[in-house]
């Protein structure tokens, strides 16, 4: 098992299972935060019915287990990619925070997510659902408009014009009513 990465609540190390390569999140001794692992567990369980977040393998009082992501953080993936890769990875997270907000699930952190989304080959995978939970009023494309806006000037080096004020306009649209037609208005959004 080798040490990998240190958060706030929980040390993350990677091994190998079955020939492939896995995580294994630990609580941080330091951390006076109570049950986020067994809660990342639950989220993954649940979550991965719906193809979102990383594999899950197995969880037990103190650690998760779930299959290693390999891909670019969506910051370096988005420096280096064109404008229909970014726009189709885009795309796919409002989706991924579409189902989340359908589930009332609110994963935290979508407003600033650049640790908590890594695009692969296969598409963007959101990781570290420890501080998800439930709610009625969940925000999870409302914060991922915010965090689209922050990048409108990035964004336009690639050839992809984002409105802020149109962009925000339509995420309160939807925070009133959560409805595929309101999400699909701000997705045309990417589309200029």
């Amino acid at each position: 098992m080798k040490f990998f990465a240190k958060g706030k609540r929980g040390f993350v190390y990677t091994e190998f299972y079955k020939g492939k390569k896995i995580a294994i999140k630990k609580k941080n001794p330091d951390s006076e935060a109570f049950g986020r692992v067994q809660n990342e567990a639950r989220m993954l369980k649940l979550l991965n019915k719906h193809k979102i977040g990383p594999k899950f393998i197995e969880a037990g009082d103190d650690f998760v287990k779930y299959y290693f992501v390999e891909g670019k953080m969506i910051l370096d993936f988005v420096e280096v990619s064109g404008k229909k890769e970014i726009i189709k990875t885009l795309k796919s997270v409002f989706e991924q925070c579409y189902t989340l907000d359908k589930l009332k699930i609110n994963k935290e952190e979508m407003h600033h997510p650049v640790k908590h989304i890594i695009v692969t080959k296969r598409g963007p995978v959101m990781i570290d659902f420890e501080r998800g939970h439930f709610v009625q009023k969940p925000k999870n494309v409302t914060q991922f408009c915010q965090f689209v806006r922050s990048m409108a000037k990035t964004l336009m080096g690639k050839g992809i014009i984002i409105e802020p004020e149109s962009i925000m306009k339509l995420a309160a649209q939807y925070s009133r009513e959560m409805s595929r037609k309101n999400l699909m208005a701000i997705l045309k959004q990417l589309i200029i």
